[in-house]
């Protein structure tokens, strides 16, 4: 609606980049809204892409953030607010919606059209002989991205808020940080906007919602393919996305990979002592990674009380059992704090306030430096 591409380069790597505007005003497909962006909109997006990077989600970076100095009237915010124009890079400005406003057309030409585009650009491992055969591994080509990117967000303890088509990049990549919000612990009902009311997008519901919207982009895929062909392909999402699960949980606990068995059981085990225990999602997090290089400085540290659960017995029996990736990574100096940096929904209105209040950035500044440290911290862990 308000997303509006004006650039595309190359990077060094030869891949095709997006420079796109949001809040710059009005397109065709704006409906009734302005098209314009508050600033505390554009801040929120600047501290969502920055965080998610760092805990190693493939997002779109916000490249500049220029504020207007005109006025906006929103219904959530204090109005009038101040406005803003963010400038988004992303490697694709091609959602499932794209693809679906040529089916709403009876387009199939433009439908074939776009899917060589896609595949030329952004999924050259879709290549085949035929048109048929193209678009159903296309299709897999964005199954597998975007499971990817589900099993990071709930890594990160994420919750996007809106995942209609018009949000799912063909590429995987997250982006267009409304309403979403960083888990203050875990809970798979937790929601991210406020006119969520039936859970639709909750934390737990993510990976169910992305084979939703899997399945509106093969619905569009049979102007090419057939049926049976892109159902083969919708039925292996499960198997692609536990395994991406797996990765992303071992991966943002530090571990060496484990068998599918072990890394299931123990997966199972840390959400029942997560949901039970009602630990902050992110200092748990923070607490057990590199398994048992951290342990004993986890339970005698300042969330000691929490890892006398009972339903914490099976987890450290595991992460005992678990080495780290590389230990030597360990020595990090965020890894050797008290406490992790957050993003929590109390955090970023605490930001927000001296913004709005005495034009004072300086906080704002602060968790970008922090939230670099974390970037550093999980890069050496990579």
């Amino acid at each position: 609606g308000r997303g509006f591409l004006f650039a595309q380069l190359r990077d060094d790597r030869g891949r095709l980049l997006d420079l796109g505007t949001k809040g710059s005003g009005q397109t065709p497909y704006s409906r009734r809204g302005d098209g314009r962006l508050t600033l505390k909109g554009g801040v929120r997006e600047v501290l969502a892409t920055s965080m998610l990077e760092a805990l190693g989600v493939d997002t779109s970076k916000s490249f500049s953030l220029v504020e207007t100095g005109d006025s906006l009237f929103r219904n959530d915010e204090p109005s009038p607010t101040r406005a803003a124009v963010l400038v988004r890079l992303s490697h694709s400005h091609i959602r499932i919606g794209s693809f679906q406003r040529l089916l709403a057309m009876n387009a199939a030409e433009g439908v074939g059209q776009l899917l060589a585009h896609c595949v030329t650009h952004y999924a050259p491992e879709a290549r085949r002989n035929s048109a048929p055969e193209e678009a159903a591994a296309f299709l897999d080509s964005v199954m597998r991205k975007t499971a990817r990117t589900c099993a990071r967000w709930l890594a990160a303890g994420f919750v996007h808020g809106v995942l209609n088509t018009d949000n799912i990049n063909i590429t995987g990549e997250s982006f267009d940080y409304g309403p979403y919000r960083f888990l203050p612990h875990y809970d798979p009902g937790f929601t991210a906007a406020y006119f969520d009311e039936t859970g639709l997008y909750a934390f737990g519901r993510q990976p169910d919602t992305i084979a939703w919207n899997l399945a509106r982009l093969a619905e569009t895929l049979l102007m090419i393919a057939s049926r049976e062909a892109l159902e083969e392909v919708l039925k292996t999402y499960p198997d692609v996305f536990w395994p991406e699960m797996r990765i992303a949980h071992s991966r943002r606990l530090g571990l060496a990979p484990a068998d599918d068995a072990t890394e299931d059981r123990f997966s199972k085990d840390l959400f029942v002592f997560l949901q039970q225990s009602v630990i902050p999602f992110e200092g748990a997090m923070f607490d057990l990674y590199g398994g048992p290089a951290r342990l004993k400085k986890a339970m005698s540290g300042e969330r000691a009380a929490f890892y006398t659960h009972p339903a914490f017995e099976p987890v450290r029996a595991a992460l005992e059992a678990r080495k780290p990736a590389e230990a030597a990574k360990l020595t990090h100096p965020y890894f050797r704090r008290a406490h992790p940096h957050t993003l929590v929904y109390d955090e970023i209105e605490a930001l927000w306030a001296p913004i709005a209040e005495r034009d004072d950035w300086s906080a704002f500044y602060a968790k970008l430096t922090e939230i670099d440290l974390v970037r550093d911290a999980y890069e050496l862990a990579e």
